[in-house]
């Protein structure tokens, strides 16, 4: 069976970033934790999914993905200075949550959900970074199809909910993206 819209897909993966021999792994999907979803319903990158189209289980790949088909470059204005007390909770700043390096979800004020790196935390402002962890990065995937199987209308409904474009303006809840989803209008599309 080829993978196409509506397969139920496993993978093995290894992601690297970086250049040549400076290539850093970042990310695995083995055996064990394989990375499975529903092909062709916006669960993964458009680029992702291109490279996949047509393999059958057994099949393996190797391919790069450049930051314009991924997350972008990495934007120096999406890091911004916030004023401490936006963190605060019954007046209080939750020390577990507001640490340097630590991922936030925050929202802005139009209501859009993001997620926010802490970069650092001063008296009276913390330093967040609002780009992508992979923006700015070629990414390098090896791996192999381990499975690819007709997806359930159970699993394909549950890969198409919400939005999962991580794009900062979109509004994960109503499915309605923002521009850095993929050109789409509608998360689901």
């Amino acid at each position: 069976m080829k993978i196409s819209t509506n397969k139920y897909v496993t993978l093995t993966y290894d992601l690297h970033v970086g250049e040549d021999e400076e290539r850093e792994l970042v990310e695995q999907a083995t055996i064990k934790k394989p990375l499975e979803f529903v092909f062709g319903v916006n669960a993964m990158l458009e680029a992702f999914e291109n490279y996949l189209e047509g393999l059958e289980e057994g099949d393996r790949f190797s391919f790069s993905i450049a930051p314009e088909e991924a997350y972008g470059q990495y934007d120096e204005d999406r890091i911004v200075n916030l004023p401490k007390t936006i963190f605060e909770v019954d007046g209080e700043i939750d020390e577990e949550v507001l640490f340097e390096g630590n991922m936030v979800p925050m929202m802005d004020t139009e209501g859009n959900r993001m997620m926010g790196f802490v970069v650092s935390v001063g008296d009276d402002a913390v330093t967040m970074d609002f780009n992508h962890p992979l923006a700015g990065e070629t990414m390098y995937f090896e791996g192999t199809v381990i499975g690819v199987r007709d997806a359930t209308p159970e699993e394909i409904a549950a890969f198409s909910m919400g939005c999962n474009c991580e794009a900062d303006d979109c509004d994960h809840d109503s499915g309605n993206c923002g521009s850095g989803c993929n050109g789409k209008e509608k998360c689901h599309e």
